[in-house]
C-alpha cells in the first residue's frame, strides 16, 4: 500500500482527546489511514510520498453538514436579495424549476470545488427537487470527480400550494415515486463501511413542504437500511407559526411526534428552540448544522449554540445554499460562527441588564451565555461536523482516523501580525483558501490548486446555465 508523509508543520492541530496542537508536526499515512501522529523527529523520514509542510499550520479537513450545491445557480438575484426565508423561496422556486441533470451536475461541481479550496474534505447536501429528469446521481457522480467525501441527501417536497403547501406543485412529485428513488438511491450509493467515501441520507425538506405520511415513511425506510435522516427544522417564525397553525404544535415537538428524533438524525438551523428542547435534542442524540451565514443573511435569527454545546448536543457547521450565503467558504463559517454566537452574547447580557436593571462590571456574568472561542469554532467546523454525520472516522488526526487534511501557508498577507496565536488567526483573521488539501490519502488541493477538475470551462458553463434558467423563468 502506498504511504505519504507530511513532515515538519509548524503547528499540526490534531483535534485528539487532549486536543494536542504539535510543534514541528507530521503525519504518516498508509494507503488512505492516518498510522502515526507526532513531531517530525519520532516519524519515519521516508515515505512513497513526502510533503514538506514548513511553513505550514495543518489541521483536520474541515465537514459541511448542510448545503444546497444547485444553488450555486442563483446567487445575488436582484429579486431576492433583500427577502425573508418564505418570500425567498416563493422567488427562486420558479428558476430552480428549470433544472436540468446538467445544472445539477455542474453546480456540484463549482460548489464542491469551493468548498474544496476553502478547506472542506467531507460535504453534506440536500437536494430536494428533481425536475427535468434530474437525479440525486449527478451530483455524486460530481462529487466523485472532484474526489470530495460526500453525503448526499435525498431530498424531497410533495406538499405543494394546491393542498396548502409552500412550493408550487411542478417541483413536488409523488410520495411513491420519492420512496421508490428513495430507495434505488440507498441500495445504489450508500456505503455504511468505515473510510466510506458516499454515505446517503433522506432529507423531505420541510414541515411545510411534505406530508406526515412522508416524514414518516421516509424515516422508517432510512432506518431499515441503516441510513440517516436530515430536514430544516425551526429556522424562522414564520416557520413556527405554520406548525402551530397547521399542526397545532411547536417545530420540534412536530418532528417528535413523526418519528424524527434519535441520533441517526440531524437538522439544520435549529434557530428557534427554547431550553427545554433543546434538552431533548441533547437526550435523543440529535444533531444540528449551524448554518450562521444563512441565518443572518435571510434575517432568520441567532442559534443558541453555546447554549446547545454546554446541552451536550451534537453541533457541526453548514455553509447552506448558495442562494441564502452566495459563497461556500466552510472555513469562513467557522468565523461567521464565532462572530455571531459573540453577539448573541452581548444581546443577552444586555436583556439581563434591561429586565433586572442591575448593572455590573461583566453585565451579569453569571447568566449570561457566554461566546465560542477560535478554537471551539474550529471544532464545530471538525469533529463537530463528524458526529453530526455519525462518522468517528473523521475530524481529527489520530491514529486510525481517515487522510484527511488540509494546510496553510502562515507567511501570507492575511496572517501578518497574526502569528502570536497562529490556530486562533484562522478563524479571526480573512479566512484564506487552503494551499494543500489531503482527502482519503489523495492530494486533491496542491499549492493552492485544485488538481482534479479543471474549473475554467466548468465556470463557464455554469454562468451560461446560470443566465438560461433565469431567463426561462422570467427572473433577468
Amino acid at each position: 500500500m502506498p504511504t505519504l508523509l507530511l513532515k515538519n508543520a509548524n503547528i499540526l492541530v490534531t483535534m485528539d482527546a487532549p486536543r494536542r496542537e504539535i510543534r514541528d508536526g507530521a503525519l504518516f499515512v498508509r494507503d488512505n489511514v492516518i498510522e502515526l501522529v507526532g513531531a517530525t523527529s519520532e516519524l519515519p523520514q521516508s515515505a512513497d510520498r513526502v510533503i514538506d509542510a514548513r511553513g505550514m499550520i495543518v489541521l483536520p479537513g474541515l465537514v459541511n453538514t448542510h448545503h444546497h450545491l444547485y444553488q450555486t445557480l442563483t446567487r445575488a438575484l436582484p429579486a431576492a436579495q433583500d427577502a425573508d426565508l418564505f418570500h425567498w423561496l416563493k422567488t427562486l422556486y420558479p428558476i430552480w424549476a428549470e433544472l436540468t441533470p446538467d445544472a445539477v451536475y455542474t453546480s456540484a461541481l463549482v460548489g464542491l470545488a469551493e468548498l474544496v479550496l476553502s478547506g472542506c474534505t467531507t460535504a453534506a447536501d440536500h437536494l430536494y427537487l428533481f425536475p427535468n429528469g434530474s437525479k440525486l446521481d449527478d451530483e455524486i457522480r460530481a462529487a466523485r470527480e472532484i474526489g470530495a467525501r460526500f453525503h448526499p441527501t435525498r431530498g424531497s417536497m410533495s406538499l405543494g400550494e394546491s393542498q396548502g403547501g409552500l412550493p408550487p406543485d411542478r417541483v413536488c412529485d409523488s410520495e411513491d415515486a420519492i420512496l421508490r428513488d428513495s430507495r434505488r438511491v440507498i441500495e445504489t450509493f450508500h456505503d455504511a463501511a468505515p473510510y466510506s467515501m458516499c454515505r446517503v441520507s433522506l432529507a423531505p425538506c420541510s414541515p411545510f413542504s411534505v406530508t406526515q405520511d412522508l416524514m414518516r415513511e421516509s424515516a422508517r425506510l432510512a432506518r431499515a437500511y441503516n441510513a440517516h435522516l436530515h430536514t430544516h427544522l425551526a429556522e424562522t417564525r414564520d416557520e413556527e407559526d405554520f406548525c402551530l397553525q397547521k399542526f397545532g404544535k411547536r417545530p420540534v415537538d412536530y418532528a417528535e411526534y413523526l418519528e424524527w428524533m434519535g441520533d441517526d438524525v440531524w437538522f439544520a438551523h435549529s434557530v428557534w428552540v427554547n431550553d427545554a428542547e433543546i434538552a431533548r435534542y441533547a437526550q435523543s442524540g440529535v444533531g444540528i448544522a449551524h448554518c450562521p451565514s444563512s441565518n443572518m443573511r435571510l434575517a432568520s435569527g441567532i442559534a443558541p449554540i453555546v447554549k446547545m454545546l454546554r446541552a451536550g448536543v451534537k453541533v457541526g457547521l453548514g455553509v447552506d445554499g448558495s442562494a441564502s450565503n452566495d459563497s461556500s467558504h466552510l472555513l469562513a463559517e467557522s468565523r461567521q460562527a464565532m462572530l455571531l454566537q459573540r453577539v448573541g452574547s452581548a444581546i443577552a447580557r444586555y436583556r439581563l441588564f434591561a429586565d433586572s436593571f442591575v448593572l455590573s462590571e461583566n453585565g451579569g456574568d453569571s447568566a449570561r451565555p457566554h461566546a465560542l472561542t477560535a478554537r471551539q469554532a474550529l471544532e464545530l467546523g471538525t469533529l463537530g461536523g463528524a458526529r453530526v454525520l455519525g462518522r468517528d472516522d473523521i475530524g481529527a488526526l489520530e491514529k486510525g482516523k481517515a487522510a484527511d487534511f488540509i494546510a496553510v501557508k502562515l507567511d501570507r498577507l492575511d496572517f501578518a501580525g497574526a502569528l502570536h496565536d497562529p490556530v486562533a488567526a484562522l478563524v479571526f483573521c480573512t479566512p484564506p483558501r487552503v494551499d494543500l488539501s489531503v482527502i482519503n490519502g489523495r492530494v486533491v488541493v496542491e499549492n493552492g490548486e485544485l488538481m482534479t477538475v479543471e474549473l475554467v470551462p466548468v465556470i463557464e458553463r455554469h454562468n451560461r446555465i446560470a443566465r438560461e434558467m433565469a431567463e426561462c423563468a422570467g427572473a433577468r
